[in-house]
């Protein structure tokens, strides 16, 4: 399987599709931007015009993007389920790390998309984007039914870390349990933020959007080049670990009526998917049922659980409803009221105008209004503090649930809800070499327990 992807793609032209990428923006970044500085008019009254905010994407355009979407994520299924090809689904995220990515620098996306309706939802004043709506929609949808199509070949953030991979590690099991917890954490942080209307810190913070626009702030362009480093020895080290629209697609793909099968046919156990998966998602069979002795055990401890849950909910509630100011003064309204606040105790001369003291000199001009719209905001985010403190309590509370399962399988198979259906086990298997004619049926191996099964 690895010769094959290396045949596919070897790392030198991965690095080499990635750098015309870069290029190709860069390019286009200069030919926008002016090539001379502007002229002094400090001995005139002249004033250079403030640059203003472009307007909206044209409709027409946000109507392409949301198409090309659509598009994308139908033949991401095909390709996944009819073809059962890895090459096409390379060639598919190419096309969209170019387009989502570089063409559209990373917005809209879909990753960011449950702010908008975060904010829509609390401030009845916030119109949420049509193209919002649609790239939060459409891939849930296809999770619930297909599994993680999008993440397959849709995304550009997974397609930017696929073009890196060189050698990956497996990551022990423990540390992806512990780790797989932060996207919902992340989850839960982005969308309270947005609905205090305090920013979209799920944007703000995302590591790949500066790289496609290539600007950005320092650290969090470091946090890109550090993910795309980490990316080499750790197969989409950020899907797995912090991305939170991925988690939204991991609850949906849990109950998906169709999921990706490694063999199209009798599983040797020949566990060359399991190597073949640079994301470690392959499971193995289960040990089968357990003694009478230890099943009474499982079923008291499994109850223990059930029992906790309501009072990690409650507990993570109480502590985030003390945490709530701290976590206000993130929006920019509380920072200015306490600033007055500050001011008023301590007079302090204003010295060089900057935006701190500008804001200020705004604020005394209509303290009350300020103040109360600072006091307004508490009380919203006392509760949406609350209401974070639960959903942690809540992940806490599954996660330690799902650990104490035992689910039944009798073959190797993806997880359902952590494969990303990139279709990279599927020639490790005999069974499907056998199928495409690859290797004669004679080659394959014997089951264990068994004959070997042939493909018909």
């Amino acid at each position: 399987m690895r010769r094959l992807l290396h045949r596919l793609c070897p790392s030198s032209s991965r690095w080499l599709v990635l750098g015309a990428l870069l290029l190709l923006n860069t390019v286009s970044r200069l030919a926008a931007e002016p090539r001379f500085p502007p002229p002094d008019f400090s001995e005139t009254n002249h004033r250079i015009p403030v640059t203003t905010t472009p307007g909206a994407r044209a409709l027409w355009l946000q109507y392409a993007d949301v198409a090309v979407l659509l598009a994308c994520l139908a033949v991401a299924l095909w390709l996944i389920y009819r073809k059962r090809s890895r090459r096409g689904v390379f060639w598919l995220s190419l096309f969209s790390l170019a387009y989502f990515g570089f063409y559209r620098q990373g917005c809209i996306c879909a990753i960011g998309s449950p702010q908008n309706l975060a904010l829509g939802l609390f401030d009845p004043s916030y119109a949420v984007p049509f193209t919002a709506t649609a790239f939060f929609v459409a891939p849930l949808l296809v999770a619930l039914f297909a599994g993680r199509a999008f993440c397959a070949g849709v995304c550009p953030h997974g397609a930017i870390q696929d073009l890196v991979l060189v050698k990956p590690l497996k990551v022990p099991l423990w540390l992806e349990h512990a780790l797989g917890l932060v996207p919902f954490l992340f989850l839960g942080a982005g969308l309270i933020y947005a609905a205090t209307g305090t920013g979209f810190v799920i944007c703000r913070y995302d590591p790949f959007v500066p790289l496609f626009r290539l600007s950005g702030r320092f650290f969090v362009l470091m946090a890109g080049g550090a993910f795309l480093v980490l990316g080499m020895f750790v197969g989409r080290a950020y899907c797995r670990f912090l991305c939170p629209y991925g988690a939204l697609l991991k609850l949906a793909s849990l109950f998906s009526k169709w999921r990706v099968r490694v063999t199209p046919d009798t599983c040797t156990q020949c566990q060359l998917c399991e190597h073949s998966c640079p994301f470690g998602v392959i499971r193995e069979p289960s040990a089968g049922a357990l003694p009478p002795q230890f099943l009474g055990r499982e079923r008291r401890r499994l109850g223990g659980l059930l029992l906790l849950l309501p009072a990690l909910i409650a507990g993570g509630a109480w502590l985030g409803s003390k945490l709530s100011v701290p976590a206000s003064q993130l929006h920019p309204a509380i920072q200015l009221a306490e600033r007055y606040v500050r001011q008023q105790k301590a007079p302090a001369p204003y010295g060089v105008q900057t935006a701190d003291a500008l804001s200020l000199q705004r604020a005394e001009e209509n303290p009350e209004a300020i103040l109360t719209a600072a006091a307004d905001l508490r009380q919203r985010f006392k509760l949406a503090s609350a209401l974070f403190g639960g959903w942690v309590g809540l992940v806490l509370g599954m996660k330690l649930i799902s650990l104490s399962l035992r689910p039944s399988r009798t073959d190797f198979e993806p997880d359902r809800g952590a494969c990303f259906a990139c279709a990279r086990c599927f020639l490790s298997c005999p069974n499907e070499r056998v199928r495409r004619g690859l290797m004669p049926a004679s080659e394959l191996p014997l089951p264990v327990g068994g004959n070997a099964g042939l493909v018909t």
